[in-house]
Parts: C-alpha cells; structure tokens; sequence
C-alpha cells in the first residue's frame, strides 16, 4: 500500500492493493480463499472500501468464488450507485466486472472442517436450539419451548478463529481512505456477515476527521459502529489513541470478554490503537509507514 502511494497512485488504490496482497498471502488463514470455512465447509468473503473525500463505500458480503474482495469492493463504487452487494449475486456482478470464477476451498480448509466435524462441531454459533448445540451436530431446530442460556464466552472459542486486515491510509493532501478484507468467523452459520464490511463497523474514512479500522468479533462489534465512533471522537479533537480506547471501553460496559481491536489516524497522520483485554490477549499488534519511517514498522499497544 505504501510503494502505491509513494509511486503516486491514489489512497483508494492503496488500500485496495495493500488488502488485495493480504488475499493472495491469505493472511493469518483469516483473509481471503482457503480459510474459515463455514458450517458448510465453504470459503466466503466480506470486504469493504471507503472514499473519505465523496464519502462513497463499495462492499461486498458472503461473496464466493471469487477471491479479490478487496477488487470487487472498489468496483461496487466505480461501477454502480449501490454500497453492499451480496451473495451469489455479488459472485455474478464480480464475474461482469471481469473477475475470475473460482474454487475458494483448499485441502487446508477442507481439514479444517473435516476436523471439526469430528469434534462434534465444536465451537459453533448456535443457541437455544434442538439437539443440544454444545454437544452435536445439526441439523438444528427451535424447541417447543424456549429457554434462554448464557452466550458462550469468548475465551472459549479461540481468539485466533476470525482476523481482517483493516487499513487506513492518509494521503499527502490528508485524504482519508479506510478498508477491509476477511473470511469471517470460521465455522459460522451459513449466510452470516461480520461487521467487516459493514461502514462504520469494520471501517470508515473521513477526509475532515481521520480513519478508522477494526478486527475481532464482528458480531459483537458491529452493534456499536467502532470505526465511526472513533473517528466521531476524533472530529472533536480526541487524540487518535484515546479515541480507539473510548471505543474499546464503550463495547466493554456490555460484553467485557469481546474480543477485538480498533487502529485510528487523524488526518495530521497521528494515530493509535486499542483492545480488549483478554485471556491469550494482552497485546495488539500493528503496522505503520510513515515518511517518518525508514521501512514499514510493527508497533504494539497493551489491551486496556
């Protein structure tokens, strides 16, 4: 994303080349083809792509067969008056536009949902269904009788079973652009959508405040609008840090055992983050480039 903009191309292209090479490396397992399957077994996208200047959003959700997320997106702006396509219908405008048909499952994913079948289905995100969720496969119904449980808690799903790559770019002009690209929730329902590509949730870009992008938990995350409270926070003048940190307090009143984690930069180029402490995650570790900087440098930040 960098190399683009250093060359001289445009925020948004940043941000669609930088969360396009995550898709090709299928970053973490957790971006793009051949990771979190769903119950199903199969791969499926979210992604999103934000124009801080016109404000304009492309995003596609439950995309499949058709790896470049991140591309899709960004045609939705170019291409149409709309900001979220989904579903099989977002494979038929993708393949329009000139994007390859493909298979999204590899061996890896495929032993990934092999072994999970064998554990019963374990974890999964069903509840207050028959058969018991906890204990078996489906297919799942609803009860005669409804009798309403404790949500599972994060810690006992992994804190590695859902990532996205969320970036943020300021221009030289202090343009803003923000994006995402992920495969959601491993061994999610069928049809489910994250907080990914969802604006406002997984990310969201204003040229007269700053950006902002988020990755942990979409289901829960997405219900408080992280991305745009941030940069809200930061339009009043909050310090980039202590605006991710308001966030992250904000879910915690609800849900203290969330898992996730919120970037923000204002248009001067400061920035910061912040996450939810939790067991196996304490810190939060991210990427930045700056002409300040020689080469593109890891920082981390402690969860609050």
């Amino acid at each position: 994303a960098w190399r683009v903009l250093q060359l001289g191309g445009s925020e948004l292209d940043a941000i669609e080349r930088g969360c396009g090479q995550c898709e090709i490396d299928q970053c973490d397992g957790s971006v793009g083809y051949g990771g979190s399957p769903d119950e199903s077994g199969e791969t499926t996208l979210d992604a999103m792509i934000m124009d801080g200047n016109t404000m304009e959003v492309g995003a596609v959700a439950d995309l499949r067969h058709v790896k470049n997320a991140i591309g899709v997106a960004r045609k939705v702006i170019e291409y149409t008056k709309h900001t979220l396509l989904v579903g099989e219908s977002a494979t038929l405008f993708a393949v329009r536009m000139g994007f390859p048909y493909e298979d999204l499952t590899t061996q890896k994913s495929l032993s990934l949902f092999s072994k999970w079948l064998n554990q019963s289905c374990q974890p999964n995100y069903w509840k207050n269904v028959v058969p018991d969720s906890s204990k078996s496969c489906g297919p799942y119904k609803r009860p005669e009788k409804v009798t309403c449980t404790e949500e599972q808690t994060i810690s006992q799903r992994s804190v590695h079973n859902h990532d996205t790559i969320g970036m943020v770019v300021i221009g030289e002009s202090g343009t803003v652009a923000s994006g995402t690209s992920t495969n959601g929730a491993i061994h999610k329902i069928p049809g489910r959508v994250g907080d990914s590509p969802i604006a406002g949730a997984g990310s969201y870009a204003d040229s007269t405040a700053g950006g902002a992008a988020a990755t942990g938990d979409g289901d829960v995350m997405m219900r408080f609008l992280p991305s745009y409270q941030a940069v809200e926070y930061m339009r009043m003048g909050t310090d980039p840090t202590l605006a991710c940190q308001k966030v992250i307090s904000r879910i915690q009143k609800y849900t203290p055992k969330f898992f996730g984690a919120v970037i923000c930069a204002n248009t001067t180029g400061s920035y910061g983050a912040a996450c939810n402490k939790i067991p196996g995650f304490t810190q939060f570790h991210f990427m930045v480039s700056s002409p300040l900087l020689s080469q593109p440098t890891e920082q981390v930040v402690d969860c609050i």
